[in-house]
């Protein structure tokens, strides 16, 4: 004799219950493998060994974390500088009261200023030495943006090393620490650090493309002024094609460690998909 089938309202909490304790181990799953043992083992395979010792976050003049490391060059700063322009971004302005008041009359009043300055960040002690930014609209009130330092004058290819935070300005408002006003980021900085990677490849100023770690992976950390961000914690390098006049149509892309494409395959199949549905509207 068969046994009576439950009620379709059980079996829908049922169902309910399933899927949830699925989801909770999809995620206990990947936090333990993100945040516990594939960074640990990645440490091992990290290119770039003078940058194993440094912080991975910048700083405001406030002392309080800034927005994450998330792109890296090699290069002199005469090919930064090169290679950036054939890019098209340009170099931002400095903060002047010429400068100040003509990012005001861009916001304002819609008028294009495609080098406005950007608000300064710090790192090991110092503010950006480099920024760039490309138009992402009319105004300065929306723009792809990055800050560069040189950290090391020499890393393992002889070559100094220039670590960035790209970030997008999606609108302006007020820092929801200090009500200063301020850009507001958008939350995928990693948009903005692929952004950038492949504007530099389009422009045929790479040589050759790498990862290494930056900041852990998170789904919501957040910036200076409040704003949360997420990303799978990984710095984009290009090695730059040395001198102005030079172009390379066809770079390298070095190996990634088979343990960092198994943290990577993670972030892309749970964590981004977790990070996203969190920070929608954003």
């Amino acid at each position: 004799m068969s046994a009576p089938s439950l009620p379709r309202e059980t079996r829908r909490r049922l169902r309910r219950r399933r899927i949830g304790f699925v989801a909770l181990s999809l995620i206990a799953i990947y936090l333990s493998l993100a945040y516990v043992a594939l960074p640990a083992l990645w440490r091992r395979h990290e290119r770039q060994k003078g940058l194993d010792p440094l912080p991975m976050t910048t700083v405001t003049s406030l002392g309080m974390p800034g927005d994450a490391l998330n792109v890296g060059l090699e290069g002199s700063e005469t090919d930064v500088i090169c290679a950036m322009q054939a890019a098209g971004w340009s170099p931002a302005d400095p903060i002047t009261l010429k400068s100040s008041l003509k990012i005001t009359g861009s916001v304002l009043f819609n008028r294009p200023y495609s080098k406005a300055p950007v608000s300064p960040l710090f790192y090991l002690g110092r503010r950006e030495d480099l920024a760039f930014e490309k138009p992402a609209g009319r105004s300065a009130d929306t723009r792809h943006h990055v800050r560069f330092w040189k950290v090391l004058d020499a890393g393992d290819d002889g070559l100094p090393v220039w670590l960035g935070a790209a970030t997008f300005d999606r609108g302006i408002g007020v820092s929801h620490y200090t009500g200063q006003v301020t850009h507001h980021i958008a939350p995928d900085i990693d948009a903005e650090r692929d952004l950038l990677s492949v504007d530099l490849v389009a422009a045929n100023k790479v040589d050759a493309s790498y990862e290494t770690s930056g900041v852990e992976p998170s789904i919501a950390l957040r910036n200076g002024g409040g704003d949360f961000y997420y990303t799978d914690g990984e710095i984009r390098f290009s090695k730059l094609t040395p001198g102005c006049d030079n172009h390379n149509a066809q770079p390298a892309t070095l190996p990634t460690p088979p343990l960092v494409q198994t943290r990577g395959w993670i972030w892309r199949n749970i964590g981004a998909p977790i990070a996203s549905f969190f920070h929608r509207g954003a």
